[in-house]
This record gives C-alpha cells, structure tokens and sequence, in this order.
C-alpha cells in the first residue's frame, strides 16, 4: 500500500510491558499482540499501520517529524501525557491529524492522570475502551481523512 494509506501508531513509555504491567487496567494483550491486532483491523479498512514503540520522547517526535505522508497518526503518549510539553509541541507543529488515545479511561483514575497537555492539540481523544480505542482512531483516521473529508475540513481545523 501507499506511505498515503499509511496510519502511524506511536506507543509512548512502558506499553512495552503491556500484558504485565497491571494487567487489571491496561488488559491482557501484550504489545504485539495489540500491534497484530490493530494490523488486521487497520487492513480490514484498506490501510497499513506503521507501529512503534518508544520509553523516549525525543524518539516518539523524531517519528512525529518524519511522517509527513502517513493518513494520519494514533498517539499513546502514556506518561508523557501530562507533562511533555515538548511531545505536545510536535502535535501541535504536524499538520497530520493526530488521535490521542488511552487504554484506560484517564478520567476515571488517579487526578494527575487526568490533564493532558496532548489533547488540546489533537483531533480528538479516545480514552477507556482497551485495545478499541486505538481501533476507534483507527475508524476516524480513515472515515475523515481517508479520502477526503466528506466535512470538508483539514486536521488543523479540528483543533481547539
């Protein structure tokens, strides 16, 4: 498939240890089985995805900055969520559309967890549905980017 039916699905710090670490919030499936997962659903929708996972942020922007073609990118910044603001900034600088997305529900957890410097500017953000929410940013990317918003809007107009 083409680099412009391509979905970047960038893993921030420790879903590395997914299926281990506190499997009671983050579920069961480790990273590559969420990654295969995704893969299959991605393909049933007609694109690719280029996964990566990274414990650095200036890994995760490096990626950010190189993915000019892609349809658009899936971001689980995890704990970079709250306080990266250079993570937020390389969001914020691309001019693909950017999904921000949490395994668990944020909102529902610990008050630190609850802010996010990531999406203010995103498209949107997917949150507490496991493995879903990336499929639902997955559905999104594709439905309104995909070919050609039926909206007649670019990513950065979704921002706030």
């Amino acid at each position: 498939m083409s680099i412009e039916r391509t979905i970047l699905v960038l893993h921030g710090p420790n879903l590395s240890r997914l299926g281990k670490r506190e499997p009671e919030i983050y579920g069961s499936l480790s990273l590559e089985e969420l990654d295969e997962r995704l893969r299959k659903h991605a393909r049933s929708k007609g694109v690719d995805l280029d996964c990566f996972q990274s414990n650095s942020s200036g890994e995760l922007i490096d990626r950010i900055e190189s993915a000019e073609e892609c349809l658009g990118l899936v971001l689980n910044p995890g704990g970079l969520t709250h306080y990266d603001v250079a993570l937020r900034d390389a969001v914020a600088a691309t001019d693909l559309p950017v999904v921000e997305v949490h395994l668990s529900n944020i909102h529902a957890r610990e008050s630190f967890r609850r802010r996010s410097l990531i999406a203010a500017v995103s498209v949107g953000q997917i949150n507490g549905l496991g493995w879903r929410s990336y499929a639902a940013a997955i559905d999104f990317l594709v439905g309104e980017f995909g070919g050609g918003s039926a909206l007649g809007f670019r990513p950065k107009d979704l921002r706030a």
